[in-house]
């Protein structure tokens, strides 16, 4: 498999470190609040590329965190915390705040397919080894205490900035006019490893006894410590997404490496963002969407993820309703062909041999995902073999190969949406159009349409159910 890698800027051979295993670490959420779609386009990403691995032949043990203490409002240690600002918010305590978001995330990679990961580790069950990693850090002699806090002395890494390309000196002057609040940090760019319960903290709720005094930890070092906790000193895989390139991740190597006078990490899998309608997404702009504004409009999660899969993760993508809306057509068509050819071969997805058309469709897919994850390419090859003259046992058997890869769902597939012409479905596409515009009197006119012709339709939590009225 070849993999871009930010560390390299270029696209490696991926050569993991005790082959067939790979250790494999996520940035997991901050269940400070809902997730979002912009969230999940990198956790869907995230999922084919273990998901890739697997097909390979590798073995991936991967590990996430979760991020319930520590994570400020500004990553250069400025601002509120996120996990009590949310408490405060919502008028509940954080430890309920953190335990709704985080079933709130589970539930929504769920609806995705997104497998979840080996090990879920939250920040608030790994305090001593947050404490033990700073002690050594000072020991290493590369922190130092104010008032305030315990901070990392970049400057005693010459490395820092060797990820996202930034100049050290660079780093120690690019920051925001009034970010360095604690006066004693000697240089802006210094990251918090340990806050300490006094001034703007000194009503923080979580907290704990330590070698600096009561106090949290800071956000970097629990992805380093839990990290190492499970994976090792150094690991093969470690993602996320592009905004974490220049503070988060920089933070890691530095204090890592720091530590154990070892590479961390390998290969560095980066993700690009979600835009909606062309914008950033925002609450105050009124387009912060997740999983549930999803099903509200009665489109199947899957459909999201088949939307993702259009755009290869390097790039950002643009979100809209109506695409997510082709994508929904797209996936019942998708639907009925599984099933038809379920029931054609009575289910049987085995094939003894496969004839020299389908091996190359099954090399062109391998040889697809196997190049830096090249998922849109992958499903152009799905729609070829769809569109094939290969037997329809082959089709099936090479579509739920396929599937190991896209988790689309296709093994679960069952009869009960049927063998829908196209026509319908695009006349059940333009009533779902106008049922959004409230243009109910267009909806109800479709609807008779489509019912003239034989069959119904019902609207359901995860999309419109389409049956033929004779069968």
């Amino acid at each position: 498999m070849q993999l871009f890698n930010t560390a390299s800027r270029k696209i490696e051979e991926f050569k993991p470190i005790n082959p067939p295993e790979v250790s494999f670490y996520t940035c997991g959420p901050t269940v400070y609040d809902f997730t979002h779609i912009g969230h999940l386009r990198t956790f869907v990403n995230n999922d084919a590329l273990k998901r890739t691995l697997n097909f390979l032949g590798y073995k991936v043990k991967h590990v996430m965190n979760v991020t319930d203490v520590g994570h400020l409002t500004g990553d250069s240690d400025e601002g509120e915390d996120k996990m009590e600002k949310g408490a405060v918010k919502k008028a509940t305590t954080v430890w309920e705040l953190a335990r709704v978001y985080t079933d709130y995330f589970l539930s929504s990679i769920d609806e995705l397919k997104i497998i979840r990961p080996d090990v879920l580790s939250n920040a608030t069950a790994h305090i001593p080894e947050f404490i033990e990693m700073i002690k050594k850090l000072e020991d290493n002699g590369f922190v130092y205490q104010t008032d305030e806090a315990v901070y990392f002395d970049i400057s005693k890494f010459p490395n820092y900035g060797k990820l996202s390309g930034q100049k050290l000196e660079d780093k120690k002057t690019a920051v925001r006019e009034g970010v360095n609040i604690d006066a004693g940090k000697k240089t802006p760019a210094d990251f918090a490893l340990w806050f300490k319960a006094v001034g703007r903290f000194k009503d923080h709720t979580m907290r704990w006894e330590s070698p600096w005094g009561v106090g949290f930890p800071g956000w970097h070092i629990e992805c380093s410590a839990m990290c190492i906790k499970y994976l090792g000193e150094t690991i093969d895989i470690h993602t996320g997404g592009i905004d974490h390139i220049t503070v988060h991740h920089e933070n890691e190597i530095a204090q890592s490496e720091s530590v154990t006078g070892k590479q961390f990490v390998h290969y560095w899998f980066h993700n690009d963002f979600l835009l909606i309608d062309g914008q950033k997404m925002s609450k105050s702009l009124g387009n912060f969407y997740t999983i549930d504004d999803v099903k509200k409009r009665n489109i199947n999660p899957i459909a999201l993820r088949m939307l993702f899969f259009q755009t290869h993760y390097q790039q950002i993508m643009n979100f809209t309703w109506e695409s997510l809306s082709s994508a929904q057509t797209a996936y019942i068509r998708l639907q009925n062909i599984i099933i038809e050819l379920k029931e054609k071969t009575n289910n049987d997805d085995t094939p003894k041999e496969y004839s020299d058309e389908a091996k190359k469709l099954k090399a062109s897919f391998t040889n697809a995902i196997s190049y830096n994850l090249q998922i849109p390419r992958a499903m152009a090859i799905l729609w070829e073999t769809v569109k094939s003259n290969i037997s329809d046992k082959e089709k099936l058997g090479l579509l739920l190969d396929f599937d190991q890869v896209l988790g689309l769902g296709f093994k679960d597939m069952k009869n009960e949406v049927g063998d829908i012409p196209e026509e319908i479905l695009k006349l059940a596409q333009k009533r779902e159009k106008a049922r959004r515009d409230k243009d109910f009197n267009k909806s109800d006119e479709i609807r008779k349409e489509i019912e003239a012709k034989g069959y119904s339709i019902k609207d359901s939590d995860l999309g419109f159910e389409i049956k033929n009225q004779v069968a």
